[in-house]
């Protein structure tokens, strides 16, 4: 697998988000924005958390242990780790600890498994140009609630699940598998990176197109330009995001 990616923080902020790759898988980690004004019980912060998770991730993707396990399991691992790790500085019992959105893949013999937790993206290219899109969209069914109001239905059944101190949250992500003969591309995005459809009106083709021929610091400089171009309170969130851009290429999947 080619992996191809690129990372910015939004404008004026830190990069919160965090990505990791090796010769057979990629991940990407949306940290979630801290509430303001709110003790999240946790001394380091949302940054370290993607961070670590992403660097726990890697370390146990490149490892023989990890390869019979589900991807489910692998992020549970993760997750479970890091928690440990804190455990003994930190709260995790507070509802506002830190938590992140991830998005994974990983190729195998013959086929590729992928991983959403939130609402990060997996797009890929299939047959005759179909484009397959997996994102995690139960937090949208709160979107009329305020965003200190979200810690309760956070991580609970009947919620919505992100990648925090309950590392059961990895077996509710969505997950899947494709053959490999049937894919030549496919891309990893936080929601920051996926603004050019998702709020710009383009397609999804259209993005891919952009990924493979442009690369993945283009696509977030044209979300840059749109955002800058919209005005202010035209969508709900933020004006403007970390966002991160994965491509992945499959030389042995289908030829576009």
């Amino acid at each position: 697998m080619e992996v191809v990616f690129a990372s910015s923080p939004g404008p004026g902020g830190t990069n919160e988000d965090a990505l990791v790759a090796g010769a057979d898988f990629a991940v990407v980690i949306d940290g979630a924005t801290a509430e303001p004004d709110t003790d999240p019980g946790c001394v380091h912060g949302v940054r370290w958390f993607a961070v670590s998770v992403a660097s726990e991730l890697g370390r146990l993707l490149t490892g023989d242990a990890a390869r019979a396990l589900p991807l489910a399991d692998v992020l549970h691992r993760a997750l479970d780790a890091v928690g440990r790790s804190h455990a003994h500085t930190c709260d995790l019992t507070n509802p506002c600890s830190p938590s992140g959105t991830v998005a994974m893949v990983r190729t195998g013999a013959g086929g590729i498994e992928y991983l959403v937790l939130g609402d990060a993206a997996f797009v890929a290219e299939e047959e005759r140009g179909e484009v397959r899109v997996v994102s995690d969209d139960r937090i949208r069914r709160f979107d009329d609630r305020p965003w200190a109001a979200l810690r309760q239905v956070r991580n609970v059944p009947d919620g919505f699940w992100v990648a925090g101190s309950r590392p059961e949250a990895a077996h509710h992500a969505i997950t899947g598998a494709l053959p490999l003969a049937r894919l030549s591309r496919a891309a990893l995005l936080t929601d920051g990176a996926s603004r050019l459809v998702e709020r710009y009106g383009w397609g999804w083709p259209a993005l891919l197109d952009l990924l493979e021929t442009h690369g993945p610091a283009d696509l977030i400089a044209q979300t840059r330009a749109a955002e800058r171009a919209t005005p202010p309170g035209s969508f709900p969130g933020k004006a403007h995001d970390d966002a991160t851009a994965v491509l992945c290429r499959f030389p042995g999947g289908r030829q576009r």
